[in-house]
């Protein structure tokens, strides 16, 4: 396993408190793991295939590498994939699904749990959810707590890999003009943060711009219409002002203005002698990419690949206190539509929750409980 990733191939992924980037695969010929039950017991699949934990057990270690160096190859196995077959609704009534429950005697599940005491879930602590404010408030907003503690949040954001800009109005996305010279009210919008993230194994744009809107519907967006006609009315269409800023259905010329204004204010920024060190980093990514160039050529490089990021790696960020995935997906659905100069610009969005304890009982535990009255 490589480094941890934002990246989500599979639906699921949100599922996971850490993706990670796997490199130097090697192959086997599919073989049974039966022979697990030997040495875990008639619940093996549970104690070793549930769920995503590493493996501790050293005999396992050792005959799952035996196995694996017996049925070695140089290729990817394929696989035949029978077609599924074709059925009707009136024909296969839809059966309440039982799989999300993964022992549902509690006899069999305390068996388990004595032989296999791993498996029992460690409680951290518990915690009563409270409300955001707003978004904007200076003690209890999301903007300002998630922006105070972003890394820790975020950890698919590696700090050394990314520049996070949290100054609010700093960059405007230029607007559409009138003959005399006004801005056409609705056009101009003003994302809450920038963050620039390097990935050196994208060779062809190795930085992303990520556009971060913070929304929160707080104490008083409080009913279920309220929040509804809020997204679709206000969030939706400002996330749309994003993407139709940089997308090639904004002309090229207001464009390029854009983007010339936010390189210039980014690399302002970074110059600034209280963000040295992100003028190092960036420093740093460029010299990792082309550890030959000359050091009088590195800022016009780095004002080179943001370009190419802004014509060709976009994406927009929603970091709110509530949004179901049939919601995430829609939105998803929407920005993906603008298209760049290469692909289109991309979308995500993440959910924060503002919680306050009740109760710490073990403070090496990997789970907590939260209670929403």
């Amino acid at each position: 396993m490589s480094s941890i990733t934002d990246e989500n191939p599979w639906d699921d992924g949100v599922d996971y408190a850490n993706r990670m980037r796997a490199t130097n695969f090697e192959f086997c010929k599919p073989f049974s793991l039966s022979f697990l039950a030997d040495i875990g017991g008639p619940y093996w699949g549970l104690k070793y295939v549930q769920g995503s934990k590493p493996i501790k057990d050293q005999n396992v270690i050792d005959q799952l590498n035996y196995h694996f160096n017996q049925n070695r190859t140089g290729d990817a196995p394929t696989f035949d994939v029978p077609a599924a077959p074709v059925t009707t609704e009136q024909n296969n009534p839809v059966e309440e699904d039982d799989s999300e429950e993964i022992v549902s005697d509690p006899i069999i599940a305390e068996e388990i749990k004595e032989l296999n005491p791993d498996l029992k879930m460690d409680i951290m602590g518990t915690f009563q959810a409270i409300q955001f404010v707003n978004e904007s408030d200076k003690i209890n907003g999301l903007e300002t707590l998630v922006n105070e503690n972003f890394y820790s949040l975020f950890t698919f954001f590696q700090e050394e890999n990314t520049v996070l800009v949290p100054e609010n109005r700093k960059f405007m996305i230029d607007g559409v003009y009138k003959e005399d010279g006004s801005i056409i009210p609705g056009i101009r919008s003003i994302p809450d943060a920038l963050l620039i993230k390097f990935d050196p194994n994208m060779m062809d744009c190795p930085l992303q711009v990520n556009l971060i809107e913070y929304e929160c519907y707080g104490q008083k967006k409080n009913t279920a219409s309220i929040k509804s006609g809020y997204l679709n009315s206000t969030i939706i269409p400002q996330l749309m002002r994003f993407a139709a800023g940089f997308s090639i259905i904004t002309d090229r010329e207001t464009r390029r203005k854009t983007v010339d204004n936010w390189i210039e204010k980014f690399m302002d920024y970074i110059a600034r002698a209280e963000n040295s060190s992100l003028e190092a980093k960036m420093v740093r990514w460029v010299k990792e990419l082309n550890p030959k160039l000359n050091e009088r050529a590195i800022y016009s490089e780095i004002e080179k690949l943001l370009r190419k990021a802004f014509e060709t790696n976009i994406r927009v960020l929603l970091i709110i206190d509530e949004l179901s995935r049939e919601q995430k997906a829609t939105i998803k659905n929407i920005i993906n539509a603008f298209k760049l100069e290469n692909g289109c610009i991309g979308f995500d969005g993440y959910v924060v929750s503002l919680v306050q304890r009740i109760n710490i009982m073990d403070k090496s535990a990997q789970y907590a409980l939260t209670v929403q009255s």
